[in-house]
């Protein structure tokens, strides 16, 4: 088996250059990343699961030929712990339907929010969405998926997700990968992502819970973000100079912790184009 040593890094969607630029449809987008040397895109089904399986060929196509990785996001109204067993079954089903199209786009990764709090105590609610997580394994070994989860981190404080969470979560089967989503949880912490000191804790919690190996494989979510007393508000830009969290916080630790993620940027319209810059900081910090 072929070990990846470096990380990729690529948009979560479309840029609204890619759209500008004359390009209609996303199987267009591979050619498009390759020319920009990135390596790596994430399709969202968040509002709906809806592709054919002939487009996820030509996505799986496209994507092989230019040697893009593809991930998936579940869609986001997921919730596991829901106490109504329809709201329940409907969210395992989206996942499963998710994770469908993406073993058709040739990906392994799908990212997933398990859901809210509601108004049950937080440790039933992360117990009922740990026993959601185990019925939907057991109907993707039937299935016979071949698709790791990536739990992630969310920014609102009344939804399951915070980074201790979701490790927990994660080192309880060896197919559930972090998904770290800085912006997250720098906006639920108020703005607590302000050096590489504050990066560097992040990775050692997850280094301990999952141990090195499975800490650098992690899937990553970063942009910067607004937030207020409610956590995220929305996706900034690293044009938005006054939000943060900043990449070049963590660019060093990747490189000195000889870390692989997958990154995926999820900046407001500009995704490919902060996706570049990340790229060109962390090979910055590569040749140091």
């Amino acid at each position: 088996m072929t070990v990846r040593m470096t990380p990729l890094f690529g948009p979560s969607g479309n840029s609204e250059t890619f759209y500008s630029e004359g390009y209609k449809h996303t199987w267009q987008a591979f050619a498009w990343l390759a020319k920009k040397k990135l390596s790596a895109f994430e399709y969202s089904f968040g509002r709906g699961v809806k592709m054919t399986e002939e487009y996820a060929a030509l996505i799986e196509k496209e994507s092989r030929q230019h040697g893009i990785a593809v991930s998936a996001h579940a869609p986001y109204y997921v919730s596991l712990a829901n106490p109504d067993t329809d709201i329940r079954e409907k969210s395992i089903n989206w996942i499963l339907d998710a994770a469908q199209r993406l073993e058709w786009m040739g990906g392994r990764r799908l990212v997933v929010h398990v859901g809210s709090v509601l108004k049950m105590v937080r440790s039933v609610a992360f117990s009922r969405s740990v026993q959601g997580l185990k019925e939907v394994f057991l109907r993707l070994d039937d299935l016979g998926r071949n698709v790791s989860l990536c739990i992630e981190t969310m920014g609102k404080p009344g939804q399951i997700g915070t980074l201790d969470e979701i490790l927990s979560m994660c080192a309880m089967h060896e197919q559930l990968i972090p998904c770290v989503d800085f912006a997250h949880l720098h906006a639920i912490g108020g703005g607590q992502l302000n050096k590489t000191e504050d990066f560097a804790h992040v990775l050692d919690q997850a280094e301990k819970e999952l141990g090195l190996h499975r800490a650098r494989n992690m899937h990553i979510h970063f942009s910067t973000v607004e937030y207020g007393p409610g956590g995220e508000k929305r996706h900034r830009t690293f044009a938005d100079a006054d939000f943060g969290p900043r990449f070049e916080h963590l660019a060093p630790l990747l490189c000195e912790r000889a870390y692989s993620p997958v990154v995926i940027c999820e900046s407001r319209g500009s995704m490919a184009e902060d996706a570049q810059s990340m790229l060109k900081e962390w090979r910055k910090c590569v040749s140091a």
